[in-house]
């Protein structure tokens, strides 16, 4: 867990197989790693490959790694020598960068957050299958007794959104090409069918309406229905799937099994066990206050003070609160049109250390110049799958996936440092929860669930928002900055909003 943990911090890729590891650590090209064949004609089985792990390249045997048969104590020491020679030279490379020190407190929060992600996957999330099955009957149905009944409500679903449609077409629901066909057909001419593109039309009509309507019911169906249950949820009523301490791209933890994604029509089926609560954790406007902190920005700093970010931004600029928030995230998003343009324009004169912060990570980007975040993740931004090749009609795709390149370059530097501030807190939480018999059921980008008795509750809400100052205290390289969470003791995860 370590070794891979600190190379995905080093290397800036999820990969992290024993190979690829012992490569990484080594300074060996990993396009080189051989792989295991069988022997053939042309390709016999060294037989000391079954004895010495590395091979005259400084490979490692991919014989020795997939050795089978009994373990023994003289393997297990060598197993253990190279994985310790992995660690000092891993050491040695976090110290070589620029961030040394703090590469090396990260790596230690990414070793902790390995354990969390395994003590996760062990304890599952509390979820009360009668209130689970009762949320999805109420959106799709009772559960279907045979295929052909599975097929019906799928069609009385359909017919629930095609009935607004007008005569002589046959549209599939579930092909974006072909719910564009049928909105042009009621005179709304959309570039895409995303939901939050049909929520802004003004006084939708009942087709849009039903068809907002059966994309939550459809969701529903194909990834939170019956079958999700039974897949994933234990006779301890426990939901389970698989934790990962970092997604490769901007180190967030992610989990399989719904656990990331879940709709907020699920979350009443999330329901503390008999005597134990929640402990609810959100952390406020994350990223704009990291912004302040690894930028350094005097002046944002000071806005971080108030309890919400947005409103002395606001009144710096001028503008309305709402348009204030569009301006900040646009900026760490690269979004430069729409809504909140003219205020984004007027945060370079207000917070120019921050805003100078961002377009540099967006002159790397798009140049293809690899960056580190605070924590020292690297960020690939040399990667082939950037590269476009060919001449002149590939030249405007070339700039236009520059400018992509820029855009996530500036917003992965951001959510990147959150997401090492996060799991520094989550450690801090983890650590501490035992003194209360309590225990971190959830991480979700920047919120945490945590179950505890009743009777320790409000200690550990408490517990909660100390970590989370200690945590910016270690973390943050500016200890002007505030950072702020929203804490609450529910009984169900729904029982707060947002």
């Amino acid at each position: 867990w370590d070794l891979a943990a600190v190379h995905r911090l080093l290397a800036g890729e999820w990969r992290a197989d024993a190979g690829r590891v012992w490569a990484g650590a080594h300074g060996l090209d990993t396009d080189s790693i051989p792989v295991r064949r069988p022997p053939d004609l042309f390709h016999q089985a060294a037989a000391d490959d079954q004895r010495h792990p590395v091979r005259p390249d400084g490979h490692l045997h991919p014989q020795w790694l997939e050795e089978a048969g009994p373990i023994t104590s003289a393997r297990l020491a060598t197993w253990a020598q190279l994985a310790l020679e992995v660690a000092q030279l891993q050491h040695s490379q976090l110290r070589g960068l620029s961030c040394g020190s703090q590469a090396s407190a990260t790596a230690r929060a990414e070793s902790a957050a390995e354990l969390l992600c395994a003590e996760l996957e062990f304890d599952g999330l509390p979820l009360d299958r009668s209130v689970a099955e009762r949320i999805i009957a109420d959106s799709i149905g009772p559960r279907p007794s045979s295929e052909i009944e599975l097929v019906d409500q799928r069609n009385r679903r359909d017919a629930e959104v095609l009935c607004h449609a007008p005569p002589g077409g046959r549209f599939d629901l579930r092909s974006p090409a072909d719910v564009r066909s049928l909105l042009r057909r009621i005179g709304i001419e959309v570039p895409d069918t995303r939901a939050w593109r049909l929520e802004a039309i003004v006084d939708p009509p009942p087709l849009v309406t039903a068809l907002l309507a059966w994309r939550k019911a459809e969701r529903v169906a194909s990834t939170y229905g019956y079958t999700w249950l039974d897949n994933h949820l234990g006779a301890d009523s426990r939901l389970r799937g698989s934790w990962s301490g970092s997604d490769g791209a901007a180190g967030r933890m992610t989990a399989s099994a719904g656990l990331h994604n879940m709709p907020a029509e699920m979350r009443p089926a999330v329901v503390a066990e008999n005597g134990r609560v929640f402990v609810r954790a959100d952390l406020g406007q994350i990223e704009p206050r990291v912004l302040a902190a690894v930028s350094g920005d005097p002046l944002l700093a000071a806005a971080t003070a108030a309890p919400d970010l947005y409103a002395p931004i606001a009144e710096q600029l001028g503008v309305a609160r709402s348009i204030a928030k569009v301006a900040v995230l646009g900026a760490m998003y690269g979004q430069t049109t729409g809504r909140g343009a003219d205020a984004l324009r007027s945060l370079d004169r207000a917070y120019p250390v921050a805003m100078t912060y961002l377009r540099e990570a967006s002159v790397a980007g798009r140049s293809g110049r690899n960056l580190r975040t605070f924590g020292g993740r690297l960020i690939r931004l040399d990667s082939s799958s950037w590269v476009v090749e060919g001449s002149a009609h590939d030249d405007r795709e070339s700039r236009t996936r520059d400018a992509a390149r820029g855009r996530y370059a500036r917003n992965a530097m951001v959510q990147g440092a959150a997401a090492e501030l996060f799991k520094v807190w989550a450690a801090l939480v983890r650590a501490r929860c035992t003194a209360f018999d309590a225990r971190i059921v959830l991480c979700l980008h920047d919120e945490l669930l945590v179950h505890a008795p009743i009777e320790h509750a409000a200690a550990v809400a408490e517990m909660v928002g100390s970590c989370l100052q200690e945590a910016a205290a270690r973390w943050s390289p500016d200890r002007r900055v505030r950072f702020v969470a929203d804490i609450s003791i529910i009984a169900r995860w729904s029982d707060v909003s947002g």
